[in-house]
């Protein structure tokens, strides 16, 4: 999650000046930096039940750093999140003994858990909070290198606070981004910066995403000469909120004009915020329509530059699976650039875009080296040579941030301040440079398969090169991939992949099949296409679902728990829930003659 920092004042300046020159120097001198890191981490959880487990008893205050960190790699093995399950567990049910920290733990985040509808409980401490306070001080002084802002301006920014809850032990449980909107490090940004949101924190934490987008975009439209950039966590966020912009700017312009608030908005918190920011505008909303009614001849290409002249810039998360939504926010972006934000997870932040010029798709982050200590495990591909090979992943042993290599693939490991050793994040990256002695990482993919019948493997990357390229045939057709997912089904066999599709405009069935055959015949993985040779993997399934399926998905993921901060359309589910909206809400089905 990102939120701006301003940086246009003298003062700001010369901070902008120390943060980056503290940066540059731990950078420098990365290797030695991680292993004081690990020794902190060690230090201040000494004698906790999960590191007496496997150090015993052995006194680590006495260790030269370096020593330290050769035993810490040798005796505590490689986790995932199921070894510290029963661990967090305890915690959540009100054990506070010291399990996995020595500062006890009273907050716990959610991972977003779409893919497979089961969301992760994650220690979150008050360093979760300073390291985002951080992080987002030294993107924000990088950025304004690149893109100056104006003292006093505004932020559009599409953030959104989830609801939190309970355990059993009493302990505040929600997303990494509800715990930082509600710590005093937010309030501490809110204060700091020259710039300025536009929503209040009753539109922020309304609990109805809905509704706070709504009034996202009435104050950024009232303020609209101020606005300096536009933001949100992720990309698809600002896309979602503009393809609702799209259905309700008329109502917005109608508030501008009489300083009123829709009927839509039911809260009384935020409508009493609200109405006192606005007041009748007549002139703005005549200008607003106009550009409205011009847009929408041009397909709302170039909205942001035109309802926001002063923006500089789009900033967002846009790699992963934000990636798919890049090309409708550049279309609703024109030549404004698109500033991909940095790399991190609800476990730890990782790295910060050094180079905020940089197209999305060219975007590294910069590993900070005071964060948590990184290990990183060496990926090699291989195929075998026998009908049932498949290219799959060889893993080497875990090697430190001082030894890896530039255009390596790795999968990260984490240990944390915040209790979580040696844990695979499951992320692949690869090592694109360094900056001064720290790597700068081009993130790969998830390493989980989210594809696979039998020996066939496929990444949540393989299927997004596989529907862009169906999709090109989609947009020569004047269509519009609104968003997709995947199953592989495997109820029936022999089982086969179902891909989902919610489009926009008129196509034209003949088309929308040889999209389905252009998908199937895109796989490249060696399992997939034997399998399909030989028909141990059915024909691909292509299921167009109606206009606002993908809109209930998210809606599903919200009332469960989630936060529109959190949401990720899940690019594959074996989610029951998910499915029974997605085969309920197909209009069409495909399938498939790749192989026939």
């Amino acid at each position: 999650m990102e939120t701006a920092v301003s940086n246009s004042n003298k003062s700001n300046g010369n901070y902008d000046h120390d943060i980056i020159d503290w940066f540059e120097s731990v950078s420098e001198n990365a290797g030695h930096v991680q292993t004081q890191t690990l020794r902190r981490i060690l230090e201040l959880n000494y004698g906790v039940e999960y590191l007496r487990k496997w150090l015993g008893d052995i006194n680590i205050h006495d260790m030269d750093a370096c020593a330290l960190e050769s035993l810490f790699t040798s005796v505590v093995p490689l986790a995932s999140h199921a070894d510290f399950e029963p661990y967090i567990q305890r915690i959540a049910d009100g054990d506070t003994g010291p399990s996995l920290t020595q500062q006890p733990i009273t907050t716990l985040s959610l991972s977003s858990g779409t893919t497979e509808g089961k969301q992760k409980f994650v220690p979150f401490t008050r360093h979760s909070a300073q390291t985002t306070l951080q992080i987002f001080r030294l993107a924000a002084a990088y950025r304004s290198r690149a893109y100056p802002i104006r003292e006093g301006g505004r932020i559009l920014e599409f953030i959104y606070s989830g609801k939190q809850f309970k355990t059993k032990g009493g302990l505040a449980v929600g997303t990494a981004t509800t715990h930082y909107f509600a710590s005093e490090e937010f309030k501490i940004k809110q204060t700091m910066t020259q710039s300025f949101t536009c929503s209040p924190e009753e539109v922020i934490s309304s609990g109805d995403y809905k509704q706070s987008s709504y009034c996202h975009l009435l104050l950024g439209l009232f303020l609209s000469e101020e606005v300096e950039f536009i933001t949100s966590t992720f990309a698809y966020s600002i896309v979602q909120a503009f393809r609702g912009f799209e259905e309700h700017w008329k109502d917005i312009c109608n508030d501008i004009k009489q300083g009123s608030l829709s009927p839509r908005i039911t809260s009384p918190k935020v409508r009493e915020a609200v109405l006192k920011i606005i007041t009748p505008n007549p002139c703005l909303a005549c200008k607003i329509q106009a550009s409205c009614e011009e847009l929408q001849n041009l397909n709302w290409s170039g909205l942001i530059p035109k309802l926001w002249p002063n923006a500089k810039y789009v900033y967002s998360i846009m790699t992963g699976s934000m990636q798919p939504y890049l090309t409708k926010l550049r279309h609703y972006a024109g030549e404004l650039p698109l500033v991909s934000a940095d790399y991190g997870s609800t476990e730890s932040w990782i790295g910060v875009n050094v180079d905020p010029s940089l197209p999305p798709e060219n975007v590294t982050f910069s590993v900070i080296p005071t964060f948590s200590y990184f290990e990183f495990i060496p990926l090699y591909r291989r195929k075998q040579d026998c009908i049932s090979a498949i290219d799959d992943l060889v893993e080497d042993e875990p090697v430190p941030l001082s030894q890896v290599k530039v255009g390596q693939e790795y999968e990260l490991v984490l240990t944390t301040f915040t209790g979580l050793y040696r844990y695979r994040l499951g992320d692949v990256v690869e090592v694109a440079g360094f900056h001064r002695g720290t790597p700068k990482l081009s993130f790969i993919c998830r390493r989980k398969l989210i594809l696979t019948v039998n020996i066939d493997k496929n990444t949540e990357k393989d299927l997004q090169l596989v529907v862009e390229r169906g999709s090109q045939l989609l947009s020569q057709a004047g269509a519009e991939l609104v968003d997709f997912t995947s199953h592989a089904n495997i109820a029936k066999q022999p089982g086969h992949y179902v891909i989902y599709w919610e489009i926009k405009g008129e196509v034209d069935e003949r088309i929308l099949g040889e999209c389905c055959r252009e998908m199937d015949a895109s796989f490249v993985d060696y399992g997939y296409v034997v399998s399909r040779r030989t028909s141990s993997i059915g024909p691909l399934e292509l299921c167009i679902v109606e206009r606002g399926t993908f809109k209930k998905i998210l809606d599903h993921f919200i009332g469960n728990g989630g936060a529109m901060s959190q949401f990720k359309t899940p690019r594959c589910t074996s989610n029951q829930g998910l499915l029974r909206i997605l085969n309920l809400c197909t209009i069409k089905r495909f399938q498939s003659t790749a192989y026939d």
